[in-house]
């Protein structure tokens, strides 16, 4: 078949967000409610805050912004990993980052499958955080054998998605027709199943090692387990959520409020607790808790010194909390954190001077009608000082350890903590993945240099 009919992978990606979107916003109604929430506080910040929707126009963000979720799976086998990755593959989705969860007493490992160019990120900014259970930390034998012969019976994809897969990896894409049958054969392996692939007694026995153990056994496939938008002012989403029905966790995860955002902050509402029918239960239904919505405030993607900092304060605000962040210390918490980062400069100028973040730069208009005068300048510097030159920092398209953790920590409920230390294999990860993980910080340095590159051309220099 001609390549000009395949459907793009970025056009795919985007069909595949809407109708996962649309499927949760039936399976979880308060979804719903907080999509309207957030669209209405993000009409409000871009009316009241013209530097804010100025920046988004500037990024191309605020095409995207309506449109922009990610998703988080929990698949149980090497076997699930490596298909989900060829999965996403389709829809130009490479796995990025690696995320070790043990330390924090989560018995997974993780990755997120993202588009990695600019382009293709501005077309659909969709992304899936995933992780692949570790059944090698479950200290009962009898119950890891359980577990293991449990996840090796079931197949979480349909037979037609296994099909266009090795059909689209055999002749490089996938026609119009192909890749909407692929988008719902798809959606099938993130469907919530209300019939559990296990009697009452197995899964209050996965349930007591880890409740998130049997959230990925006990079931027929990988439920989605939240799909989270974005946006411009995470405060205000914690404050509204209980006008509309909707108990926010304690404490937002990540950075503390700040003009200019860093990283990543995310909160979340509690999960709910779902009627499930298990195998030897005939007329009566036991129950499970899983599934919860989430928001999140992307923020500028720090360099490798912006990171080190950021870890630094981080770690400095929970040494002085003297434990984890939860609802009893919450206030505390929130000032100390508001204290400690007080270090990180809330300011892109200095940002940028000082080598925190990344950042995208444009030829301004005044640039480009000065390409051809002898005297302008020609150094970045002296470029961005006349006006030629404008940058705005790279939005961070990743996560955050400690903030997933602590998302998964306060809707699997507080009994859920367990003792991992710390287990972060990467080797065995990429090994069921059948792939290596990229690294998200040459990512954002590429994206850097390209639009550097993109402003010499505009502005007829060699280069910057």
């Amino acid at each position: 078949m001609p390549a000009h009919d395949f459907v793009s992978p970025d056009s795919i990606r985007a069909q595949f967000s809407a109708a996962m979107s649309l499927m949760y916003k039936q399976e979880v109604p308060l979804y719903g409610t907080l999509l309207e929430l957030v669209s209405e506080i993000n009409q409000q910040v871009m009316a009241q805050q013209p530097q804010v929707a100025e920046a988004l126009r500037w990024t191309g963000e605020v095409e995207r912004l309506d449109q922009e979720r990610h998703g988080a799976i929990r698949v149980g086998t090497a076997e699930e990993l490596a298909t989900i990755a060829r999965l996403f593959a389709v829809m130009g989705m490479q796995p990025v980052g690696y995320y070790d969860l043990s330390s924090a007493g989560v018995p997974v490992h993780s990755t997120a499958f993202r588009a990695v160019h600019e382009q293709s990120l501005h077309v659909s900014p969709f992304r899936v955080f995933t992780s692949l259970l570790r059944l090698e930390l479950i200290d009962n034998p009898p119950l890891r054998e359980l577990a293991h012969a449990i996840l090796a019976k079931r197949q979480i994809f349909t037979a037609r998605a296994l099909e266009l897969i090795a059909q689209r990896e055999r002749d490089g894409g996938l026609n119009a027709t192909d890749a909407e049958a692929f988008v719902q054969e798809a959606l099938h392996t993130f469907r919530w199943h209300h019939d559990a692939t296990v009697t009452a007694e197995q899964y209050q026995q996965l349930h007591d090692q880890h409740r998130l153990i049997a959230d990925v056994v006990a079931f027929k496939g990988p439920h989605i387990n939240h799909l989270t938008p974005r946006t411009l002012d995470i405060e205000a989403i914690q404050l509204g959520m209980p006008a509309k029905g909707i108990p926010p966790k304690a404490v937002v995860e990540g950075p503390p409020t700040r003009r200019h955002p860093i990283l990543l902050r995310q909160t979340s509402f509690k999960a709910l607790q779902e009627k499930v029918a298990f195998r030897d239960q005939h007329g009566s239904e036991g129950s499970h808790t899983a599934r919860f919505g989430e928001i999140e405030q992307r923020g500028a993607a720090l360099t490798p010194k912006g990171r080190q900092l950021y870890d630094r304060l981080l770690d400095a605000t929970r040494a002085a909390l003297g434990g984890a962040p939860a609802e009893a210390n919450a206030e505390r918490y929130m000032a100390l954190l508001q204290e400690h980062f007080a270090e990180f400069p809330d300011d892109l100028a200095q940002m940028r001077e000082q080598g925190l973040a990344y950042f995208r730069y444009f030829a301004t208009e005044k640039g480009r009608a000065a390409r051809d005068q002898q005297d302008r300048p020609t150094t970045l510097e002296g470029l961005i000082a006349a006006g030629h030159v404008h940058f705005e920092a790279l939005v961070y398209e990743d996560f955050l350890p400690v903030s997933a953790a602590g998302i998964f920590q306060s809707n699997l409920g507080d009994d859920a903590q367990a003792e991992y230390g710390s287990n972060a294999n990467r080797d065995a990860f990429e090994a069921a993945l059948g792939l290596q993980v990229q690294d998200e910080l040459a990512l954002y340095a590429q994206s850097e240099r390209r639009s550097l590159q993109v402003c010499a051309q505009a502005l007829n220099l060699g280069a910057m």
